[in-house]
């Protein structure tokens, strides 16, 4: 076909895992004749759950694209992981994308991961259609799950139309600006006519909708105070008006897995969702003239485009998947990576169902495909054609909030480490390191799920296998009081025997490690002396109570003695570990703990929650700062209390609370929890 910018909606689909995202799809993809049958996520055979890590979790892990055609308009599809652990995937979708269905359960309530999902559009600007899912099951709640979300965003829901139910289930549905209602059937939805026992509510509907539309444009509000009414054509008009601008979320039911309400789906996306060339906020900078410029959606401008995912396929090799944003990208063509400062020839050209990947010519303003084996793009590049410089703002990826310690087969540390280092090419919300205190390599990542994943992939793409563990934490060694000790290394075994002697005095010290001589009268020769401060400093990595290192220390050189013969550097250095020993040990030593400023964001109705938590974890809040709904808390707390903390955080807050951490110093453990850690580790 040949499709331009105003025949192209892009759409993702998105709401928290188990609310039927991937089937509902599989519904689309079907009735516009992408596939022939509905696959089951259950059973690994749906569309766009195609990864085989997909298929064993039975949940959307990956960013999956297809389109279909509806109505001469091509729909594209982006599925987006609901779980918490994939929410850069998300966040890669809806850079793609100019608007999102949210599908909920039909459960009365507000399900968790809706609010942080209805937020985060309402800030990107990106319209939103509510999907109520699941109204085939026993009682499901169509009325209390609309009233919980009029309750949480009032004056902002439109229910553009009303379930028919049979014995508590979803049998068609009245659409109120239409003034019909539909049955569900084999064929499609068959028109019947308005129940009577919905009549009323019909007419509150569409006084609602009125109501709505003429909020959103000022000619319309002027007629509606003046005759009382609109038309069916302005009352469409003003609602996807509001749509556009987001004070207006449309809400809608059916059943995803029954294939019922999707049709209506379809139809209104059409109708109400924002083309491609009407897509808001596209703006890039033009390195040229260093200024911040509009990029409008135009066929024949010159070609822009972002990468928003790279991917590697097993056949295709590096797949990165682009948005056009201006222009026409075709085969052969070259073009100019702005990051890189590089051009690339492209080869092959795909649109996306699934897995497939089907070979095209071009692609067009608005579209979104894929292109292959380009060797110096990446996820967020902007290309563009030769001889502009754009840049779009780069996609913004969360933070790892949890870490897990990777423990390989012996002599295959460096390839896990070079394999994870590989991945990060695919996904920007991971990080790995190997960490020089403890000498782990640790993964750090959006939660538990997602490490796993990683883990999988690892074995999966290059035979490594690992497991994973807490990591260790990072604990510290001082002193707090002032300690001498002496040293003594001697031995004979015929010949040249070893004699090094030294005393030496052990202070506490606000910093890492210092040395000092206060050696007279050369009981310690000059050029032994950096023998013993070598030796006490190769000490420093294993302290006397549990091995940890040790910090906060100053050492003093001050007597000694020597033989002629037989002192050497290795006989001073060995007897400066023997004074380190035993004078840790009369120094009063004690367990330092690291300790992180804590920032969480939290909604009011979980504050109280949230702060209780951080005092059980031997937390002390030093801030509360309350902005609108949500209050900044800021505290101290050990690392060890928070080492799971985005799990938790979640269980506390129906997953609307994000945090941030950062190391700010080591203190002193409490007595009865550094027993514990040196009995543990002796």
């Amino acid at each position: 076909m040949n499709i331009t910018a105003k025949e192209i909606r892009n759409v993702a689909v998105i709401g928290h895992s188990g609310e039927g995202k991937t089937t509902l799809c599989e519904a689309m993809l079907f009735n516009g004749g992408v596939i022939d049958r509905m696959g089951k996520v259950e059973d690994g055979t749906t569309l766009m759950d195609f990864d085989e890590l997909e298929k064993s979790k039975k949940l959307s892990v990956y960013t999956s694209v297809a389109y279909l055609i509806w109505k001469g308009v091509k729909i594209n599809l982006l599925d987006l992981p609901g779980f918490y652990d994939f929410e850069g995937e998300r966040h890669e979708g809806l850079a793609a994308c100019g608007a999102a269905v949210l599908v909920i359960g039909a459960n009365g309530v507000l399900p968790i991961g809706a609010e942080s999902v209805v937020e985060y559009c309402l800030k990107l600007g990106k319209p939103l259609i509510i999907f109520i899912n699941g109204m085939d099951k026993t009682n499901a709640d169509f009325a209390g799950t609309v009233a919980a979300l009029k309750e949480k965003y009032a004056g902002k829901l439109a229910t553009i139309q009303l379930p028919v139910m049979s014995d508590g289930k979803m049998t068609g549905y009245v659409n109120a600006i239409q003034e019909r209602a539909y049955k569900f059937s084999t064929q499609g939805p068959q028109e019947i006519a308005v129940p009577d026992n919905l009549k009323g509510y019909m007419q509150e509907m569409q006084a609602s909708l009125m109501e709505t539309a003429a909020e959103n444009d000022e000619i319309l509000l002027d007629k509606y105070f003046d005759e009382g009414k609109l038309s069916k054509d302005e009352t469409v008009h003003g609602i996807r008006r509001g749509i556009a601008t987001g004070n207006v979320i449309p809400v809608m039911a059916g059943s995803a897995a029954q294939n019922r309400g999707v049709i209506n789906l379809l139809d209104e996306i059409v109708r109400y969702m924002p083309t491609a060339n009407e897509r808001k906020n596209s703006l890039a900078t033009d390195l040229s003239a260093d200024e911040i410029v509009n990029v409008h959606c135009e066929e024949d401008g010159a070609f822009a485009a972002q990468v928003f995912k790279t991917v590697y396929d097993a056949y295709s090799g590096k797949m990165n998947y682009i948005k056009i944003f201006r222009g026409r990208l075709k085969t052969g063509m070259t073009v100019y990576n702005s990051n890189t400062g590089v051009e690339e020839r492209i080869g092959q050209i795909f649109t996306l169902k699934g897995k497939k990947a089907e070979l095209v010519t071009e692609l067009t303003a608005g579209d979104i495909g894929a292109v292959n084996k380009l060797t110096s793009t990446d996820t967020n590049h902007t290309l563009c054609a030769v001889g502009t410089s754009l840049q779009f703002d780069p996609i913004r990826f969360p933070r790892p909030t949890i870490s897990l310690a990777v423990n390989s087969k012996k002599g295959d540390e460096d390839k896990t480490f070079a394999g994870f280092k590989k991945m990060l090419e695919e996904d920007y919300t991971f990080a790995v390191e190997k960490r020089a205190d403890t000498g782990e390599l640790i993964l750090s990542g959006q939660g538990e799920v997602h490490l796993e994943m990683l883990a999988k992939k690892l074995k999966t793409r290059y035979n490594l296998d690992v497991t994973l563990s807490e990591p260790r934490i990072p604990y510290r060694e001082t002193i707090r009081a002032v300690a001498s000790a002496e040293g003594k290394h001697k031995k004979q075994s015929g010949g040249h025997g070893q004699y090094g002697h030294c005393k030496v005095r052990f202070e506490p010290f606000d910093g890492e490690f210092a040395f000092g001589d206060e050696v007279v009268g050369g009981a310690v020769p000059k050029q032994y002396i950096p023998a013993v401060e070598k030796g006490l400093k190769e000490c420093l990595g294993h302290g006397v109570l549990a091995g940890y290192p040790v910090t906060g220390l100053r050492a003093v050189l001050y007597d000694g003695s020597y033989h002629d013969v037989d002192s050497s550097e290795m006989a001073f250095k060995a007897a400066a570990a023997l004074a380190f020993k035993e004078g840790l040990k009369n120094a009063k030593p004690v367990l330092l703990e690291p300790v992180m400023k804590l920032k969480v964001a939290v909604s009011g109705e979980y504050l109280g929650g949230v702060m209780g938590d951080i005092s059980k974890r031997r937390g002390r809040i030093s801030e509360s700062a309350p902005e609108g709904n949500i209050t900044t808390v800021v505290a101290e707390v050990p690392l060890s209390e928070i080492t799971k903390y985005a799990t938790d955080l979640r269980g506390l807050t129906r997953g609307q609370g994000k945090f941030s951490t950062e190391f700010l110093r080591y203190e002193e453990v409490p007595p009865q929890l550094a027993d514990k850690i040196i009995a543990d580790n002796k």
